[in-house]
């Protein structure tokens, strides 16, 4: 309570979506309240972990001090005091309250629910053994087993403690497979397929780095997953019931396994310069992989900014209507909504939901997903394939343990993404009209887009999910059993900190805290029977979702069928919608693709869909000589184009540039220094390591091309004006072509290095007869060429950023 500069405050006014009111401001240890004067108003209530800004407004023409708050649950609304003492007070206490540097501070481990809740089995209604036996791991499949490997947590710190992994894979391996995932997250199981054994593995990407590198128990762990259903009797079958069983097991069209790489390609190359990277699908057999284009978190976060500013701009513009009749369309410019993107980014995700939902249930195949390190894009995508394949986890009680499972498990980093312990940088001073006024306003502005790291680390990642479910949902209004306000609760206790489910980044993390012991799960809340009754769909068929119906109960999204949740934003559908506004056109994946040739990041040619994000490239040079001047060995098929530091036309191991591969033979020619040999492209998609001893090596050495490809041209022009000149006078024949200086003369003829200034003192001892002077006609143009190039660095995509 020290933190309280004032706990009450009367006479306030509050305005929200253009309607202003008086009333009590209240601040508590967790709460600010605004009580209003008028009879029959419900109360606000916001707890503190909700706010994510406060502006400190300069004062209005009439002397009132405003303060503007925005919370990560769409509202927003401004307090206007009368005094600017009371302002400050209250801004200075919010920030103390809000700001915490510990996870204990927040109001989860202050939160007694009065009356006590009916049940306390939340924390331990998941347990990995009783889900896992329930999809038929143990019963109706022996090729997978329980590990506690990383009982301890040492195996893989974000893992949790109980691993399910192909039988036939030892412990010993996996010791051996973990050092070639991105944070030790290997390959395990998330979901087998209630109908034909077909299985959902996760993990993070593979550490291949620059030099190609590969690991042959991770090759065997990855074969040993896509082998499972021939497993199924024993994993010990021999090759005669191995195919005995693939015919009673797997029905439908050709087994069609798949490596779902969720990121742009762009993103993964990235990732290949620090040492990571994606599968190369030469070791990796009877498999193909895909590209899906999901963007990453800072995309998001920025994408979800932008529908925030467009509603908060609608408000202003209702509040500055003041009470007159609105534009017939609304005050929020759905035209800004659509270019935050935000609908794009839904139907990506359904888009590679749905690719998934074919290969496992189709095509009885097995689906391998990761993005960076496995535990954002790959949670989104593993979950809502959960969804649309099992309808258990469209029941009440399944999507808690589906949340359970493949995000709190599985270690998404709630504590990071959701910005639980916020920032002083959220808190923004606007000038007061001094002379400091625009300097410290500025400043604040500056520390705020310059804050601590863990506010890079946010992102929307969870609530996307929910949102995509509500759109499958919204597709299928009779096939969950929940309803929308289900989700919404979901959603505001995510970020209100109220129960300790969200709190921290992994199992781990929660054991040591002991959040089952001294915090209240959010499920015992949810599962409370007047709060269920609000949240169960009228409208539920279960009767729909029988195996034997027309689509085995299976769901498949429609990805072209998205809009926004109005009623997440606090909108009508009219105003965020309009009429059916169809999902602008999603990322197309790449794939697929079964070989490193074929791979838009191995082989160092650009992928043959576009991307999100990409790297700048030259364009076509001008000059005939900087276009021949240099030559390279290329890629056995590589299309013709100019890539950043490369004045020629050759393929590019770090270009990200669109274009399609057509198939030529191989070539062979020297470099521009003569040495024949391979490009540092060539020889990486060939698995060398000699090719990438020296990043800066080939770019000097492109460099060093450009400057050769200069002189060249500069050469070529001289001689142009000294062929003009000779024909404009006979006499130029006779006559040095060029002063003595060397200055137009072209590289052919001047001296080797340092000879022309050996015998300088001869020819000053004994100069020779100057030349006569050139006619030059009056007419004859000068001259003129123009040598361009653009050099590009690759800082465009930050790798830090990517995760």
């Amino acid at each position: 309570m020290d933190k309280i500069r004032v706990a009450k405050v009367e006479g306030v006014r509050c305005s929200t979506k253009g309607n202003t009111a008086t009333g009590v401001l209240h601040l508590t240890a967790h709460h600010l309240i605004f009580k209003y004067d008028a009879e029959g108003v419900d109360e606000l209530w916001i707890a503190y972990p909700l706010i994510s800004l406060v502006t400190r407004m300069p004062h209005t023409l009439s002397g009132v001090a405003p303060l503007a708050f925005r919370c990560r649950t769409f509202d927003h609304f401004t307090l206007l005091f009368d005094k600017d003492t009371d302002a400050l007070d209250v801004f200075e206490s919010v920030k103390e309250l809000t700001v915490v540097t510990s996870v204990t501070q927040l109001y989860a481990y202050f939160y007694k629910p009065s009356p006590s809740l009916p049940t306390n089995e939340g924390w331990g209604m998941y347990t990995p053994r009783d889900e896992f036996t329930r999809m038929g791991v143990g019963s109706r499949t022996k090729a997978w087993r329980f590990t506690d490997i990383n009982k301890d947590y040492n195996f893989c710190s974000t893992y949790p403690a109980k691993l399910v992994i192909p039988a036939k894979i030892s412990d010993a391996t996996l010791q051996y497979a973990v050092k070639y995932r991105s944070k030790s997250r290997i390959p395990v199981l998330a979901y087998l397929h209630w109908a034909n054994l077909g299985t959902l593995t996760r993990s993070s990407q593979p550490m291949v780095g620059l030099t190609n590198n590969r690991s042959i128990q991770d090759e065997k762990l990855v074969e040993a997953i896509f082998q499972s259903h021939l497993l199924a009797e024993s994993p010990y079958a021999t090759p005669e019931s191995r195919a005995k069983s693939a015919h009673a097991r797997i029905y439908g069209a050709t087994a069609t396994n798949m490596i779902i790489d969720a990121r742009p390609t762009a993103n993964a190359m990235v990732m290949v310069a620090k040492g990571a990277g994606t599968e190369n699908m030469d070791y990796y057999k009877d498999c193909k992989k895909a590209y899906l284009g999901i963007d990453n978190i800072h995309v998001m976060r920025d994408s979800l900014n932008k529908v925030f500013d467009a509603l908060r701009e609608a408000d202003a513009a209702a509040q500055a209507f003041d009470g007159a009749t609105p534009p017939e369309h609304g005050f929020v410019d759905r035209q800004a909504l659509r270019k935050s993107g935000w609908i794009k980014h839904l139907a990506n995700l359904l888009e590679g939901t749905a690719m998934i939902v074919q290969n496992v249930h189709v095509n009885a195949s097995h689906v391998l997903i990761h993005c960076s390190d496995g535990w954002d894009r790959t949670s989104q995508l593993s979950a809502l394939a959960q969804i649309c394949l099992d309808p258990f986890y469209r029941t009440y009680r399944g999507f808690q343990i589906l949340v359970e499972k493949d995000w709190l498990s599985f270690g998404h980093k709630f504590l990071d993404r959701c910005g639980h312990l916020s920032s002083e940088k959220l808190f923004v001073s606007a000038p007061t009209g001094d002379a400091e006024g625009p300097q410290a306003f500025l400043a604040s502005v500056q520390n705020r887009f310059g804050g601590p790291a863990h506010l890079k680390e946010t992102s929307p990642v969870f609530h996307q999910y929910l949102e995509c479910i509500r759109q499958i949902q919204r597709q299928n209004p009779t096939r969950f059993e929940y309803n929308a306000r289900y989700l919404e609760r979901v959603h505001y206790h995510l970020y209100s900190c109220q129960f300790g489910t969200f709190l921290y980044n992994n199992e781990r993390e929660r054991r040591e805290a002991g959040a089952a012991e001294q915090t209240v799960s959010i499920w015992d809340w949810l599962n409370e029977p007047e709060e269920k009754e609000r949240n169960l769909n009228p409208d539920y068929d279960k009767s729909a979702d029988d195996p034997k119906g027309a689509d085995m109960g299976v769901l498949m999204p429609n990805t072209k069928d998205v809009r926004f949740w109005h009623e997440l934003y606090g909108r009508t559908d009219d105003d965020m919608n309009g009429r059916i506004m169809l999902a602008e056109p999603s990322v197309a994946p790449i794939g697929p693709i079964d070989n490193a040739e074929d791979d838009p990041i191995l082989s160092g040619t650009a992928p043959a869909a576009p991307m999100t994000q990409s790297v700048p490239t030259i364009s076509a040079l001008p000059s005939p000589a900087l276009s021949t001047s240099a030559s390279v060995p290329v890629l056995p098929s590589p299309p013709i184009r100019q890539d950043s530091f490369r004045p020629y036309n050759t393929s590019s191991a770090f270009s990200m540039r669109t274009q399609s591969r057509t198939p030529d033979p191989p070539s062979t020619s020297t470099s521009a220094s003569g040495s024949g040999a391979a490009s540092p492209a060539a020889a990486y998609a060939a698995g060398g390591s000699a090719a990438v001893k020296s990043m800066w090596g080939a770019f000097s050495s492109g460099a060093g091309a450009v400057f050769s490809a200069a002189q060249d041209a500069y050469s070529g022009a001289t001689k142009e004006l000294n062929n003009r000149l000779a024909v404009a006078t006979p006499t130029s024949r006779e006559v040095s072509p060029s002063p003595s200086n060397g200055e137009l003369r072209g590289r052919d003829e001047l001296p080797a290095w340092g000879s022309e200034w050996a015998d300088s003192g001869s020819r000053h001892a004994s100069p020779s007869p100057a030349p006569a002077p050139v006619p030059v006609p009056a007419s004859l143009p000068t001259p003129t060429f123009h040598i361009s190039y653009s050099l590009q660095p690759m800082g465009d995509i930050d790798p830090a950023r990517e995760r």
